[in-house]
């Protein structure tokens, strides 16, 4: 893939909304040129398939959350509140973009996305798994961390797909604080 430009990231900006809406299957090479005003070669010039696309997108998302998150959680910082951190990520994406996490749209597509961008989405749930197991408290009421940190995940991204489709982020935060209530207190 060549270098990514200004021109390259207006595309994975285009295409991140409209997936974060609609889904992978749901977008196409032409609409994206007709939005950034380029034609479809030249979106093919950074991205030659929509595969790679795809790819490109949810590495560029995967490493922006977690530039986010580790700006907000440096190893001082208590687990409570880089759990809060955690957790806001995913909510501002309710409050900025009105739409749920890229990657959980595209989860729900697993069966029908390409390989490739599949395992991107897969990359980014495990080291959300990860990174999140290795800040719950060792004395969680639950089992091993790593199947919490699943449930915790899984829970977000629920009270996402409810806050967006019954537009009341309230859902959200309500979820949050059940979901943490183990470990914050």
């Amino acid at each position: 893939m060549v270098t990514l430009n200004a021109t390259a990231n207006l595309i994975l900006d285009a295409a991140e909304i409209r997936m974060r809406q609609s889904g992978f299957n749901a977008v196409s090479i032409r609409d994206l040129a007709d939005h950034v005003s380029v034609k479809s070669a030249s979106v093919h010039y950074y991205f030659p398939t929509k595969e790679d696309l795809g790819v490109a997108l949810v590495e560029r998302y995967h490493a922006r959350f977690f530039e986010q998150l580790q700006a907000s959680t440096s190893d001082g910082v208590p687990a409570p509140q880089r759990l809060r951190a955690f957790t806001e990520s995913y909510r501002r994406s309710l409050v900025t973009a009105d739409a749920i996490c890229l990657c959980a749209m595209l989860g729900a597509e697993g069966p029908g996305l390409p390989a490739s961008v599949a395992a991107a989405v897969r990359g980014f749930f495990a080291a959300n798994i990860e990174w999140l197991a290795k800040v719950l408290p060792a004395n969680s009421e639950g089992g091993e961390p790593q199947q919490e940190a699943a449930v915790i995940v899984a829970g977000l991204h629920g009270a996402l797909i409810l806050a967006t489709s019954l537009g009341d982020i309230a859902v959200f935060d309500a979820t949050v604080a059940r979901l943490l209530r183990p470990y914050l207190a």
